[in-house]
């Protein structure tokens, strides 16, 4: 069943719950990973990388906004409260996005691992073009509309991102050590960022987006190349170490994200943003 607009949906109010359930999945993804990589401003490798990441995580922040718009069409609130105002345990992102960049803090001895940030936003990236790929397709029209207009810009992250973890597992011992320690760690929790949550089997049925089977799937053809390409063996396994983002499992670093991010939200909520 296709529903044209926020109208029509409202009319189904099991259709309506699960498609609330999946934007809050995608809004708040993007939402973290793009705060995490704007924390790499003036500490990236180079000048050129500093204006290419900033790019990046501008689009980032500007794809989960488009995801609030259609949450707040659908009668979850208001963009700013949706994105600014929730506890963290209200959060659908994946728990690996929320994860820290390294040791310190961006504005007290950050000691962050470019090495993580490569693997983390490399294998994301992949994950949400999948995803895109698929709600081009979406039984929701309006999904489907947002999902053509974010897969324009992503071929560019995903170039982006593919190029340096080609680069760093190509260069010396060091960089090599230093990415297969990253993609250890970020093995340890990927599993939740292809997760569609408990109602993920329900969100398939209804034709919102493809299963986590099949979204798994072609994932793991779009990566199994490149890491055969590099010598290295594909990853066996994919956790959930630190929890399980989609049932609102979180960890302490969601709530220092949020806090930062909501800071200025918090002087006066009722002002526009």
């Amino acid at each position: 069943m296709m529903i044209q607009n926020s109208q029509e949906l409202k009319e189904h109010e099991e259709m309506r719950s699960l498609v609330a359930e999946l934007l809050y999945q995608l809004a708040d993804d993007d939402f973290l990973i793009a705060y995490r990589g704007s924390e790499w401003l003036g500490l990236a490798p180079h000048i050129e990388e500093d204006v290419a990441f900033s790019s990046i995580n501008q689009d980032t922040m500007g794809h989960a906004v488009m995801y609030y718009q259609l949450l707040e069409e659908i009668g979850e609130g208001k963009v700013d409260d949706l994105a600014h105002g929730r506890p963290s345990h209200y959060r659908k992102n994946a728990v690996l996005l929320e994860l820290p960049n390294g040791p310190g803090h961006y504005r007290k001895e950050p000691e962050f691992d470019w090495a993580f940030t490569v693997v983390r936003h490399y294998f994301y990236t992949q994950a949400k073009k999948v995803k895109v790929d698929s709600l081009k397709d979406s039984s929701y029209k309006p999904l489907a509309n947002v999902a053509v207009k974010i897969n324009m810009e992503l071929y560019y992250h995903l170039m982006h991102w593919k190029t340096w973890f080609h680069q760093l597992l190509s260069s010396n011992d060091e960089a090599r050590r230093r990415m297969m320690a990253a993609i250890e760690k970020v093995c340890a929790d990927f599993g939740g960022v292809l997760s569609l949550g408990p109602n993920g089997e329900q969100m398939a049925q209804h034709g919102l987006i493809e299963g986590e089977e099949m979204l798994m799937r072609r994932w793991t053809h779009e990566m199994e190349s490149v890491f055969e390409s590099l010598n290295l063996s594909f990853p066996e396994s994919f956790g959930m170490k630190h929890g399980d983002g989609r049932k609102g499992e979180h960890t302490d670093h969601l709530v220092e994200a949020t806090a930062t991010l909501s800071e200025v939200y918090r002087i006066d909520p009722a002002a526009a943003w």
